[in-house]
């Protein structure tokens, strides 16, 4: 978790953050460090990729450098670090990814990773379970074939049958960052079906309705709360 005599940002120190507003100095080390990263309802790697997501969703390049760091020493692998900004291309647009690179670029020279740490360009994929990706597909060209062709070959193409397959990232951990970056971004409208697929993987419901009070901090309540009634509906209709 973070050390609480430095700030979760890479230029500004507690002190810097007192010198402006001793308020958000006070929530800073006890609402944010000294209560939500000590929460038991997700692990420090969780919450460090949950966090690491919602920043490169919302391209807040000023907490990267700590919090990539910060990622490394709960336990992601550089190597799961750079599968998280691939991946979140995708979820999350070119631009927010190429501004992770730039800042996961000093924090792995600054780390001594070397090539050979990251994953490959291509790599053997995981296997696929066909019967929930015909589904998935057949749902989508149904409702958007007509309209956005091109999408929803995309889609298959290179999400489903290549993106998610991957295997440097486990496919739980795809889905952690694939939800709180929808959660960060505001995207409701995608939970329930990435929810359910991370649900799938191996989420539990405490860790679903932990990433939204994570989130809370890192994008705004306002996000949060937009999330938190679509979560409580997918939970609910999860079978018991």
């Amino acid at each position: 978790m973070p050390d609480n005599r430095h700030l979760p940002h890479g230029v500004l120190s507690l002190d810097d953050v007192r010198s402006v507003s001793p308020a958000l100095e006070a929530y800073t080390q006890g609402a944010l460090l000294n209560g939500l990263w000590k929460r038991t309802e997700l692990s420090a790697r969780d919450r460090s990729l949950v966090t690491v997501a919602a920043l490169i969703a919302r391209i807040q390049t000023i907490e990267m450098p700590f919090h990539f760091a910060l990622a490394l020493d709960n336990g992601v692998k550089p190597g799961e670090l750079s599968e998280t900004i691939t991946h979140l291309a995708f979820y999350s647009g070119w631009a927010n990814a190429m501004s992770a690179v730039s800042v996961a670029k000093d924090v792995f020279n600054k780390r001594g990773v070397k090539q050979e740490q990251l994953p490959p360009a291509k790599d053997k994929p995981l296997p696929l379970n066909q019967e929930a990706e015909d589904k998935r597909a057949t749902t989508v060209v149904a409702n958007l074939a007509a309209t956005t062709p091109g999408l929803v070959q995309n889609t298959t193409d290179l999400l489903f049958l290549d993106l998610w397959l991957r295997p440097a990232l486990a496919p739980r951990d795809r889905s952690l960052i694939t939800v709180s970056a929808l959660i960060a971004s505001g995207q409701s409208a995608q939970i329930p079906y990435h929810l359910g697929r991370a649900m799938d993987n191996g989420l539990t419901a405490v860790e679903a309705g932990e990433i939204v009070t994570h989130v809370a901090f890192y994008a705004g309540w306002p996000n949060a709360f937009s999330a938190a009634p679509v979560v409580k509906d997918v939970l609910e209709k999860r079978p018991k």
